[in-house]
């Protein structure tokens, strides 16, 4: 089934109910249907045909949810872009993915345009309602959704590129669909009568699914906020009546630093979900003394649509756990060798299921690399209870190996989150000439604190092994952080002064 046709399904039962939230602007199912098919139409008049790819430049605005089920209506496979990328950047994903067109919200349309125009590549630009220019333009059938078969490909999704260039994760029409099925049955168990908010941004795989498409397959309405504040988040809680919160630690960490946050009506609150990365102890359980409402964490990749695990509603809850696998997919836990270890010992997450890509577009041997025998190398360390409960101990490329003892950044950082004058917290390693690496912290300091390394240093001091605790600690106004809030380690600067060895 093509995945727009949820969209048109919706439109037909319930055309008059709001799809959309955009501060005081309502956008029902039967205009986002109807907005989503003039932009079919107009990919159709410039040659486009089912299959082939379309570019997307738009902000959590209402063009992104538009132009995504338009593009997808015409048959085509939508490639998300970041609003913030450079022309350099846009190419390469435009030229990398062999896309005809580009679709673009106008307030962000400016590189985009640019780059497509140099290919010769036809541009879509539609305002930020969503809304076509039709002067000049044939008048519009009804919504027409083109033919897909579950394996037909719907987005490529490129991944962050922690190594190289960035790989295109082909997603396709039965993965989506099962993932946000799940999303919407099995995690937030929505209804038509429920509001999520759409603070993750569209272009990334963590809102697309659980975010928008959960909300189409459901029926519920999707509270955007172009550009996440805390702020405006917690203002948007409360005017919509959101009763879903989907986010990404630091936004959690964010919301809890609003002044008198307290303060804001969040009764409405039902279900949080956090992903992306991993959710300090500290932060959930200052995020819900205050706003009352528990957090289930979770798992995914760009390459698993992206959900995998989670600590699920209807199954205990284990703090600082990831939880179990989700229904249609399968994890194990792996050695070097590709064989299971232990209960307790650690190993590589690997995935395989409804979930799982199609492979990397154009890299069969990465894809072969990835998935050496029908099980995807996630590149995540973890290790499981006796209970199948999963905790994620780092990302394998992040370990730190100190005079040959293994030292797992994030179970530092969740000491260090434990000290009070740390906002945010990244540990990495640095290179030593004699133990192989080093372990430093970059940390931001919370308003009205003071910055004492020798102190945050004996406090980790007394909580880690002697060979874990960080011995260069320097401080930064902000860390490094991605499109989604998840702070980019490999993004961390060194100061000059932070002399190893």
């Amino acid at each position: 089934m093509n995945l727009a046709a949820h969209l048109v399904d919706q439109a037909r039962d319930r055309g008059g109910a709001a799809a959309l939230l955009v501060g005081d602007e309502t956008i029902t199912y039967d205009e986002l249907s109807e907005r989503a098919a003039a932009v079919a139409a107009r990919l159709r008049a410039h040659g486009l045909a089912p299959g082939d790819r379309v570019g997307l430049v738009s902000a959590n605005v209402p063009a992104f949810p538009v132009a995504f089920y338009g593009a997808l209506m015409a048959g085509c496979a939508v490639v998300p872009m970041n609003p913030l990328l450079t022309g350099r950047e846009i190419d390469y994903y435009l030229e990398d993915s062999s896309a005809r067109a580009v679709v673009a919200a106008e307030s962000v349309a400016g590189a985009a345009r640019e780059t497509a125009g140099a290919r010769d590549l036809p541009v879509v630009e539609l305002a930020d309602s969503g809304q076509l220019d039709d002067s000049g333009q044939p008048a519009e059938e009804g919504p027409s959704v083109a033919e897909r078969t579950d394996d037909d490909l719907a987005v490529v999704l490129y991944t962050s590129g922690t190594t190289g260039q960035p790989k295109g994760a082909m997603l396709t029409h039965a993965n989506l669909t099962s993932n946000a099925r799940t999303a919407a049955e099995t995690l937030i168990r929505a209804t038509p009568d429920d509001v999520i908010m759409g603070c993750l941004p569209l272009f990334h795989v963590f809102g697309l699914t659980c975010g928008l498409n959960a909300a189409v397959l459901s029926g519920a309405s999707l509270a955007l906020l172009p550009r996440f504040d805390a702020g405006r988040a917690l203002q948007t809680i409360s005017w919509h009546r959101v009763t879903v919160f989907e986010g990404v630690p630091t936004m959690y960490s964010a919301m809890m630093g609003v002044p008198d946050a307290g303060s804001h009506d969040t009764s409405s609150l039902r279900t949080c979900l956090s992903g992306g990365a991993a959710m300090p102890g500290e932060v959930l359980r200052g995020f819900e003394e205050t706003f009352g409402c528990a957090i289930l964490e979770g798992y995914g990749l760009s390459e698993t649509s992206p959900i995998v695990s989670f600590n699920q509603p209807d199954q205990e809850r284990r703090v600082g756990s990831i939880g179990t696998p989700v229904r249609g997919v399968e994890v194990r836990v792996v050695g070097e060798d590709g064989a299971d270890v232990a209960p307790g010992e650690v190993g590589e997450i690997a995935v395989r299921g409804e979930c799982l890509m199609a492979g990397y577009l154009d890299r069969p041997e990465a894809t072969a690399e990835s998935i050496p025998d029908g099980w995807f190398r996630t590149g995540d360390l973890a290790r499981a209870d006796d209970d199948g409960y999963l905790f994620i101990v780092d990302r394998k490329k992040q370990l730190i190996i100190r005079g040959g003892y293994n030292v797992y950044p994030r179970e530092i950082e969740e000491v260090l989150y434990e000290h009070p004058a740390i906002a945010e917290a990244a540990v990495i390693g640095l290179k030593h000439p004699s133990l192989g690496e080093e372990v430093g912290a970059a940390v931001a300091i919370a308003p009205d604190a003071e910055f004492d390394p020798d102190a945050i240093r004996a406090f980790c001091k007394e909580r880690v092994a002697p060979y874990k605790y960080p011995r260069h600690i320097w401080q930064v106004d902000e860390l490094p952080k991605g499109p989604t809030g998840k702070i980019q380690h490999r993004d961390v600067v060194v100061p000059d002064d932070v002399v190893v060895g």
